[in-house]
């Protein structure tokens, strides 16, 4: 008697590109506005020369740099949290099954390795139209490569041991895994643990950079 294979959808029965497209771009919209804005932040004050007012206040190249990580972490936070909420579950009717609480947390570590990012390459470019530059191949790698447009199972071997190590592919796994499949922290840890990893790293990278910055204005 032959057999005939059935394909079935769980978490997205009727193939709703919404259902998917949405989250995703959710996750898309907060990593480039992370990177672009707190790096902006840094290059607009070194350009106005305004920079130089921090430099006499009493506190460290370190406090200064996380008060701009805090401060725009802040804003996409709450920007991110209304969008999925409002947009995507309420508008757009996305049913959205996890603990909102968990992936608010998950977030924030996000953010706080993405904003990193953005000082690190804020300290690399000079100006604003060569920060753009940088940014564009930088954000599009991480997002080509995030498993948001394609998954990462489909891709060569070689390149899936390389994006394990990225905090986008990593987050983008985590989001699908609470969102769609109402995951817990005992399913996602290892995820969050690579986040981190990458916030602390990042982060290292980027005060390093902006106290080799400050040391330059004085």
């Amino acid at each position: 008697m032959p057999f005939h294979g059935e394909s079935r959808i769980r978490f997205n029965p009727n193939s709703e590109s919404a259902w998917f497209t949405s989250v995703m771009q959710v996750v898309t919209n907060a990593t480039v506005l992370s990177i672009v804005l707190v790096g902006a932040a840094v290059i607009r004050e070194r350009e106005h020369g305004t920079i130089e007012h921090l430099l006499v206040l009493p506190v460290s190249a370190s406090q200064i740099a996380v008060g701009k990580i805090l401060a725009n972490g802040a804003v996409i936070l709450v920007a991110s949290l209304l969008s999925l909420w409002l947009t995507v579950h309420l508008w757009l009717g996305v049913p959205i099954v996890g603990n909102l609480f968990l992936f608010t947390a998950c977030l924030v570590l996000y953010l706080f390795s993405v904003t990193s990012l953005g000082i690190m390459l804020a300290t690399i470019a000079p100006t604003m139209p060569q920060f753009g530059l940088l940014v564009v191949p930088v954000y599009a790698v991480a997002y080509l490569l995030s498993g948001a447009a394609t998954p990462v199972e489909s891709m060569p071997d070689l390149v899936q041991s390389l994006v394990r190590f990225f905090p986008t592919t990593q987050f983008v796994k985590i989001s699908q895994s609470i969102l769609y499949r109402g995951a817990g922290f005992e399913s996602i840890w290892p995820s969050l643990l690579a986040i981190v990893f990458s916030s602390t790293l990042f982060l290292a990278m980027a005060l390093l950079r902006f106290r080799s910055m400050l040391a330059r204005q004085d």
